[in-house]
Formats: C-alpha cells, sequence, structure tokens
C-alpha cells in the first residue's frame, strides 16, 4: 500500500470511527440512536475541519456527542498522519523509513530528517495557542454562561477556531458576539495561525526570539514564510474593504451595525472565508456580489501546512507571479528573487484543475438532484464543502439524501486534496525517460 493509499484510507477511518460514535444514543440530545446520514455527514464535516452542519451542533448532540465533535475536529486538523505519529511517539516507538516518507508527504515537507521534532513542535504548538485561546474566551463567556458552561464554550471554540474547523455551539454560530471586540480578534488570531502553517509559525517565533534577546544571528526567511505571510496579510486587507463597502448598505448584514461594529464584522468575515466557517453575519441574508466574492475567498484557503483548505495561498502567489512574467514576457517565474521549478508551477496548475473541475461536477449534480435550490446557493454549498470551509447560506439541512452524500464526498477530496488522491487512486507517478520533440501551439 502506498503512502498516499495509507493517508486517504486512514482519513477514512478517522471518518468511521467518528460515524459511529456520533450514532449513538449518548451523543444525541434525546438519547436515541442517531439518523446515520446525519452522522456521518456530521463526522466528515468534522474530520475534513469543514463545519457545514445538517442538525444544530448546541442542541441535537449531547457533551458527550459535542466531544466527540471536538476531537474529530482536533484530529482532522492535525492532520491523520501528525496524530497517529504523536501516538506512536507516546509509545516509544521508533519510526521506520516508510513511516517518516508518510510525515514527508502528509506535511508537504522537502526532507524526511526532523520527523520527529516537527510533530513535537507541531503539538507543542497547537496545544499553546489553543490554551491561550481559552483563557481568552472564558472572559467573553463565562459572564454571560457561568463558569461550567463558560468553560465548555471557551474549549469547544478555541479548538473549532484553530483547527478551522467552524463548529459552533450557538444557533447563529458568533452572530450574537459580532461587536465584542475581545471575542472577534480572538478567534481571528486562532484561524489565522491555524491557517498559516506549522512551519511559518516556527520561522516567526526564532526570528522574535533572537530580535528580543538582540542575538547578533542573522536568520534568512524561506520562501514559504514570505510568500505565506505577505499573501495572507493582502487578502485579509482586500477582503476586509471588499466585504465593507459590498455589504455596507445591506441591512441584512452590516446595514444595522454601527461603524465599530461594521470594522469587526467584515474584518471577521474576511477571516472566516478562508477555511474557518463561522459567522457574525447572516450569509444567507448576503447580497449576491458578496457571496460571489466570498466564493472566491473560500476557494483560495489558508496556507500549506495549516489546518485550513483551499487551493492555497501559495498555489495563488505561484500562478499568479507566472501570469505576471509571462505579460512582461520573461521566460521565468520568480518569485522574491528565487526562481519558481517547472515542476511547482506545473503542480500549481494541477491544483486548480482539478479543483475547479471537481466543484464543477460536483455543483452540476447537486443541480440535478435538488432542482429546487439557487444555483449560486448550491456553488456556494459546493466550494465551501470543497474548501473545507463551513459557511453556508442555510441550505445545509434541506439538501436532499444524495445532494448530502455528494457534499460527504466532496468535503473528503477537499481534506486529504485533489492531488493526493489522484495519487491513491492512479498510483505514485514514474518519471518517464522518453523526450519528445518540441512545437509551437497557438495560446489565448
Amino acid at each position: 500500500m502506498t503512502v498516499p493509499q495509507k493517508i486517504c484510507i486512514g482519513f477514512l477511518a478517522v471518518v468511521f470511527v467518528g460515524t459511529i460514535l456520533l450514532m449513538m444514543p449518548f451523543s444525541t440530545a434525546t438519547g436515541t440512536w442517531n439518523d446515520p446520514v446525519v452522522a456521518l455527514f456530521t463526522a466528515t464535516s468534522a474530520v475534513c475541519v469543514t463545519g457545514l452542519a445538517v442538525v444544530d451542533t448546541g442542541t441535537d448532540f449531547s457533551f458527550w456527542g459535542q466531544l466527540c465533535i471536538m476531537l474529530l475536529a482536533q484530529v482532522g486538523g492535525l492532520g491523520y498522519m501528525t496524530f497517529t505519529t504523536f501516538l506512536i511517539m507516546l509509545t516509544g516507538r521508533r519510526f521506520d523509513l516508510r513511516h517518516k516518507i508518510a510525515i514527508q508527504q502528509s506535511l508537504d515537507r522537502r526532507e524526511m530528517q526532523g520527523s520527529g521534532q516537527i510533530i513535537r513542535s507541531i503539538i507543542a504548538t497547537t496545544l499553546l495557542f489553543e490554551i491561550t485561546g481559552i483563557f481568552l474566551l472564558l472572559l467573553v463567556f463565562v459572564p454571560d454562561f457561568g463558569w461550567q458552561k463558560g468553560m465548555w464554550l471557551a474549549i469547544f471554540h478555541s479548538v473549532s477556531a484553530w483547527n478551522n474547523a467552524g463548529f459552533s455551539l450557538f444557533s447563529n454560530s458568533l452572530i450574537d458576539y459580532n461587536s465584542s471586540t475581545l471575542l472577534v480578534l480572538t478567534i481571528s488570531g486562532l484561524i489565522i495561525f491555524g491557517g498559516i502553517g506549522y512551519q511559518v509559525i516556527l520561522e516567526m517565533f526564532f526570528w522574535l526570539r533572537d530580535r528580543l534577546r538582540k542575538i547578533p544571528r542573522h536568520i534568512v526567511l524561506s520562501l514559504d514564510y514570505k510568500v505565506a505571510i505577505s499573501t495572507t496579510i493582502f487578502l485579509l486587507i482586500l477582503g476586509t474593504l471588499a466585504f465593507f463597502f459590498v455589504e455596507i448598505k445591506n441591512t441584512k448584514t452590516l446595514g444595522d451595525l454601527n461603524f465599530r461594529s461594521q470594522l469587526l464584522a467584515a474584518l471577521f468575515q474576511s477571516v472566516t472565508t478562508r477555511t474557518a466557517g463561522f459567522n457574525s453575519i447572516d450569509i444567507g441574508g448576503m447580497t449576491t456580489a458578496g457571496l460571489f466574492i466570498t466564493i472566491a475567498f473560500m476557494f483560495v484557503g489558508a496556507s500549506p501546512g495549516g489546518t485550513g483548505g483551499g487551493m492555497k495561498t501559495t498555489t495563488l502567489r505561484v500562478l499568479s507571479s507566472c501570469t505576471k512574467s509571462i505579460l512582461q514576457g520573461k521566460e521565468q517565474v520568480l518569485l522574491y528573487e528565487r526562481r519558481i521549478a517547472v515542476s511547482l508551477i506545473l503542480k500549481a496548475v494541477g491544483v486548480v484543475v482539478g479543483s475547479v473541475t471537481v466543484v464543477i461536477f460536483c455543483t452540476i449534480l447537486i443541480s440535478l438532484t435538488d432542482p429546487n435550490l439557487d444555483f449560486i446557493q448550491i456553488l456556494f454549498e459546493v466550494v465551501s464543502a470543497y474548501a473545507t470551509v463551513g459557511l453556508s447560506t442555510g441550505i445545509t439541512g434541506n439538501i436532499s439524501i444524495w445532494g448530502k452524500l455528494i457534499l460527504i464526498l466532496t468535503m473528503y477530496m477537499g481534506r486529504v486534496g485533489v492531488l493526493l488522491l489522484m495519487s491513491a487512486v492512479l498510483g505514485d507517478p514514474k518519471p518517464s525517460r522518453i523526450h519528445y520533440p518540441e512545437e509551437n501551439l497557438l495560446v489565448g
């Protein structure tokens, strides 16, 4: 069994276990057996850190059901191989070569050395951010709900935000707290750092540590760091401005809020569309322009190595730099004075083409199974599922069983990645020793 096949089957195994647990009577608020489709959809959404829900998580699931969803989101956010490796480390076993290769591919790393150390760093980073988020959210929830419920709300939402899962225990997500600066900034910070990638966070930590200690050491920041940071900041600013000006007169979203709350809501919407799934405004009440902007940002997604999905910020930068080079008549694609390999450009093209194909195909299928739904709502739901975002216009629970099964498959393909899934199905690509003659072709 190849490494891609192990990763894909591993996620399926976690989804299967989660489905069984969520079907049990102790997972439901009524104490009865859960609907298998609801359990499967919820487990898949949690493991794929999507956040789409066909039922109300806060009222339809018991504490144990909510705990199961949170743990599934934690496993899904860390990744199957990361979680498995952590368990192996706890038992004291040593890694073999195949396991190191699996870690390398699952984390999209270029080398196999230091696999154990990087896993420890990932776990430590996760715990640090989630615990910090819990303490900050306690200041928001405890005054409203008391210590017991406030503590659980803080834990659940901190884990959900860091893993970009988007599950909330409130029926209207975080709309009631769209004016809370502390909650908006805390959840936004967890989402951003969770989706930006562990390597970027570690580089940022070492750079800040040396600056604070005034250590005269020159740290060369990686290209991954520069691209992820700059692209993330650009998209956050662009998204905030876009949502603010498009929705400012819409009384269903930003129109009835004061200026400060409008800025907070626009910022939060810009953050959460990058695969988080929380919402502080009514998504179903957004204008068509606002929905289309959201679709575009959802499709881009987070950065590689993080807990988010989408085609990734690095893919966007590679293709945009490729377009820039073509328009300037250059034969090389450059990013921060570094030449991008042709193989990387081909991989970026493959990710986009594969992603667009999946989105189009699944949108057509749901349009056939649920012809009563609007096209923009279906497209929104499919992109949200594929990019593992979790935002919805409110149609998830009303989609037919066949439509839900299509969304389940879409979430799974989005989480494991279209290229990894194709490698698992078709096998690892083998380099060809045959070189064919080159010929020109009219393009554009």
